[in-house]
Protein backbone atom coordinates (compact mmCIF):
# COMPACT_ATOMS: atom_id res chain seq x y z
CA UNK A 1 0.00 0.00 0.00
CA UNK A 2 1.18 3.37 -0.70
CA UNK A 3 1.49 5.87 1.48
CA UNK A 4 2.45 9.69 1.31
CA UNK A 5 5.70 9.89 0.22
CA UNK A 6 5.21 7.04 -2.79
CA UNK A 7 2.07 9.56 -3.24
CA UNK A 8 4.46 12.24 -3.91
CA UNK A 9 6.43 10.15 -6.33
CA UNK A 10 3.52 9.14 -8.07
CA UNK A 11 2.71 12.66 -8.82
CA UNK A 12 6.05 13.45 -9.76
CA UNK A 13 6.38 10.42 -12.08
CA UNK A 14 3.04 11.65 -13.66
CA UNK A 15 4.15 15.25 -14.54
CA UNK A 16 7.54 13.34 -16.04
CA UNK A 17 5.26 11.47 -17.85
CA UNK A 18 3.09 14.11 -19.48
CA UNK A 19 5.98 16.35 -20.40
CA UNK A 20 8.41 13.50 -21.73
CA UNK A 21 6.69 10.49 -22.83
CA UNK A 22 8.86 9.20 -24.76
CA UNK A 23 11.75 9.36 -21.86
CA UNK A 24 9.06 7.76 -19.43
CA UNK A 25 8.83 4.55 -21.70
CA UNK A 26 12.32 4.48 -22.12
CA UNK A 27 13.07 4.48 -18.31
CA UNK A 28 10.56 1.58 -17.46
CA UNK A 29 12.28 -0.15 -20.30
CA UNK A 30 15.49 0.30 -18.23
CA UNK A 31 13.49 -0.60 -14.78
CA UNK A 32 12.19 -4.21 -16.48
CA UNK A 33 15.22 -4.82 -17.57
CA UNK A 34 17.32 -4.59 -14.18
CA UNK A 35 14.06 -6.70 -12.52
CA UNK A 36 13.87 -8.87 -15.12
CA UNK A 37 17.62 -9.68 -15.19
CA UNK A 38 18.41 -10.05 -11.27
CA UNK A 39 21.74 -7.87 -11.77
CA UNK A 40 20.49 -6.03 -8.49
CA UNK A 41 18.59 -7.86 -6.36
CA UNK A 42 20.11 -6.60 -3.13
CA UNK A 43 20.64 -8.07 0.16
CA UNK A 44 18.01 -9.37 1.79
CA UNK A 45 16.08 -9.41 5.41
CA UNK A 46 17.89 -11.88 7.73
CA UNK A 47 21.25 -11.33 5.82
CA UNK A 48 24.40 -9.05 7.65
CA UNK A 49 24.98 -6.36 6.62
CA UNK A 50 28.78 -6.58 5.65
CA UNK A 51 30.92 -3.37 7.51
CA UNK A 52 32.17 -0.37 5.75
CA UNK A 53 34.18 3.26 6.09
CA UNK A 54 33.20 6.00 3.72
CA UNK A 55 34.05 9.46 4.28
CA UNK A 56 30.69 12.22 4.66
CA UNK A 57 30.47 15.57 2.79
CA UNK A 58 32.46 17.18 5.00
CA UNK A 59 35.11 14.37 4.64
CA UNK A 60 34.99 12.47 8.36
CA UNK A 61 35.09 9.04 8.12
CA UNK A 62 31.51 7.08 8.97
CA UNK A 63 31.50 3.65 9.40
CA UNK A 64 28.50 1.50 9.55
CA UNK A 65 29.71 -0.76 12.83
CA UNK A 66 30.23 2.45 14.79
CA UNK A 67 26.77 3.53 14.25
CA UNK A 68 25.10 0.36 14.78
CA UNK A 69 27.33 0.47 18.13
CA UNK A 70 24.76 3.13 19.01
CA UNK A 71 21.57 0.83 18.00
CA UNK A 72 19.69 0.50 14.76
CA UNK A 73 20.44 1.89 11.77
CA UNK A 74 18.40 2.94 8.68
CA UNK A 75 20.23 2.68 5.49
CA UNK A 76 18.91 4.02 2.34
CA UNK A 77 20.85 3.87 -1.14
CA UNK A 78 20.13 6.79 -3.34
CA UNK A 79 21.23 7.73 -6.94
CA UNK A 80 22.23 11.38 -5.93
CA UNK A 81 20.52 15.34 -5.46
CA UNK A 82 20.24 15.53 -9.28
CA UNK A 83 17.29 13.21 -8.92
CA UNK A 84 13.86 14.80 -7.95
CA UNK A 85 12.70 11.34 -6.40
CA UNK A 86 15.61 10.58 -4.09
CA UNK A 87 15.12 14.19 -2.80
CA UNK A 88 11.38 13.24 -1.78
CA UNK A 89 12.39 10.47 -0.30
CA UNK A 90 15.07 12.44 1.89
CA UNK A 91 12.84 14.92 2.55
CA UNK A 92 10.25 12.69 4.22
CA UNK A 93 13.00 10.36 5.89
CA UNK A 94 14.44 13.72 7.47
CA UNK A 95 10.96 14.91 8.67
CA UNK A 96 10.54 11.49 10.27
CA UNK A 97 14.19 11.39 11.66
CA UNK A 98 12.82 12.58 15.65
CA UNK A 99 10.56 9.61 15.59
CA UNK A 100 13.44 7.13 14.13
CA UNK A 101 15.93 8.77 16.86
CA UNK A 102 13.66 8.01 19.60
CA UNK A 103 13.78 4.49 19.05
CA UNK A 104 17.51 5.51 19.37
CA UNK A 105 18.00 4.77 15.59
CA UNK A 106 19.52 6.75 12.87
CA UNK A 107 19.57 7.42 9.44
CA UNK A 108 22.72 6.79 7.07
CA UNK A 109 22.20 7.97 3.14
CA UNK A 110 24.51 6.79 0.72
CA UNK A 111 25.19 8.00 -3.31
CA UNK A 112 27.76 7.55 -5.20
CA UNK A 113 27.38 11.57 -6.13
CA UNK A 114 30.32 13.50 -4.94
CA UNK A 115 29.66 15.93 -2.00
CA UNK A 116 27.57 18.85 -3.61
CA UNK A 117 29.65 22.43 -3.66
CA UNK A 118 26.41 24.56 -3.62
CA UNK A 119 26.07 23.38 -0.24
CA UNK A 120 27.91 25.62 2.40
CA UNK A 121 29.77 24.16 5.20
CA UNK A 122 27.39 25.43 7.57
CA UNK A 123 25.08 23.97 5.97
CA UNK A 124 27.43 20.51 6.05
CA UNK A 125 27.73 20.52 9.58
CA UNK A 126 24.05 20.74 10.20
CA UNK A 127 23.05 17.92 7.85
CA UNK A 128 20.79 15.65 10.55
CA UNK A 129 21.97 12.41 9.23
CA UNK A 130 24.83 11.08 7.51
CA UNK A 131 25.20 11.47 4.19
CA UNK A 132 28.30 9.44 2.73
CA UNK A 133 30.29 8.97 -0.74
CA UNK A 134 30.46 5.76 -2.31
CA UNK A 135 32.84 6.61 -4.60
CA UNK A 136 33.79 3.69 -6.70
CA UNK A 137 30.41 2.09 -5.61
CA UNK A 138 31.97 -0.62 -3.67
CA UNK A 139 29.61 -0.65 -0.90
CA UNK A 140 26.51 -0.63 -3.28
CA UNK A 141 28.20 -3.74 -5.03
CA UNK A 142 28.67 -5.19 -1.15
CA UNK A 143 24.90 -4.68 -0.72
CA UNK A 144 24.31 -6.02 -4.53
CA UNK A 145 22.91 -3.26 -5.59
CA UNK A 146 25.34 -1.84 -8.07
CA UNK A 147 24.51 -1.81 -11.75
CA UNK A 148 26.01 -0.06 -14.55
CA UNK A 149 24.32 2.29 -16.55
CA UNK A 150 23.28 0.96 -20.21
CA UNK A 151 24.39 2.99 -23.34
CA UNK A 152 20.63 3.83 -24.48
CA UNK A 153 20.04 4.85 -20.75
CA UNK A 154 23.11 7.03 -20.97
CA UNK A 155 22.02 8.93 -23.96
CA UNK A 156 18.50 9.41 -22.37
CA UNK A 157 20.45 10.87 -19.08
CA UNK A 158 22.95 13.04 -21.18
CA UNK A 159 20.01 14.31 -23.11
CA UNK A 160 18.06 15.36 -19.73
CA UNK A 161 21.23 16.65 -18.77
CA UNK A 162 22.39 14.29 -16.21
CA UNK A 163 25.79 13.29 -16.68
CA UNK A 164 26.92 11.33 -14.33
CA UNK A 165 30.67 11.29 -15.42
CA UNK A 166 30.61 15.03 -13.45
CA UNK A 167 27.79 13.94 -10.28
CA UNK A 168 30.00 10.59 -9.35
CA UNK A 169 32.49 11.03 -7.99
CA UNK A 170 34.48 9.24 -9.80
CA UNK A 171 33.16 10.14 -12.98
CA UNK A 172 32.16 6.56 -14.05
CA UNK A 173 28.34 5.57 -15.44
CA UNK A 174 27.26 3.72 -12.72
CA UNK A 175 23.92 3.47 -10.27
CA UNK A 176 22.46 2.03 -7.07
CA UNK A 177 19.27 0.47 -7.22
CA UNK A 178 17.46 2.06 -4.92
CA UNK A 179 17.20 0.44 -1.38
CA UNK A 180 16.69 0.87 2.10
CA UNK A 181 17.93 -1.41 4.60
CA UNK A 182 16.95 -1.25 8.24
CA UNK A 183 20.24 -3.19 10.09
CA UNK A 184 19.73 -3.94 14.01
CA UNK A 185 22.29 -3.92 16.73
CA UNK A 186 23.67 -7.10 15.81
CA UNK A 187 24.23 -6.03 12.01
CA UNK A 188 21.38 -8.08 10.75
CA UNK A 189 19.27 -7.03 8.38
CA UNK A 190 15.60 -6.91 9.45
CA UNK A 191 14.01 -5.18 6.57
CA UNK A 192 14.84 -4.75 2.92
CA UNK A 193 13.39 -3.08 0.22
CA UNK A 194 14.94 -2.73 -2.54
CA UNK A 195 13.04 -1.83 -5.75
CA UNK A 196 15.22 -0.77 -9.54
CA UNK A 197 12.17 1.50 -10.24
CA UNK A 198 13.64 4.27 -8.58
CA UNK A 199 10.14 6.47 -8.85
CA UNK A 200 8.98 4.05 -5.78
CA UNK A 201 10.75 4.39 -1.48
CA UNK A 202 10.26 2.39 1.18
CA UNK A 203 7.46 4.52 3.55
CA UNK A 204 9.24 5.79 6.61
CA UNK A 205 5.99 4.63 8.34
CA UNK A 206 7.01 0.76 7.76
CA UNK A 207 10.39 1.93 8.81
CA UNK A 208 9.15 2.92 12.11
CA UNK A 209 6.77 -0.18 12.38
CA UNK A 210 10.28 -2.32 12.15
CA UNK A 211 11.72 0.06 14.18
CA UNK A 212 9.15 -0.67 17.37
CA UNK A 213 10.22 -4.17 17.18
CA UNK A 214 13.26 -4.25 17.73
Amino acid sequence: MDGQLNKHLLIKEEEFRGSLPAEHEILMKSIDYLKQSGIANGLQAGDTAPDFTLKDSLGAPVSLSEYIAKGPVILTFYRGSWCPFCNLQLRAYQEMLPQFKSTGANLIAVSPQKPEDSISRQEKEELPFAVVCDTNGSVADQFKLRYEVSSSLRELYEKLAINLDEYNANGQWFLPVSATFVIDRNSVIRYAYVDPNFMRRLEPEIIMNVLSLL
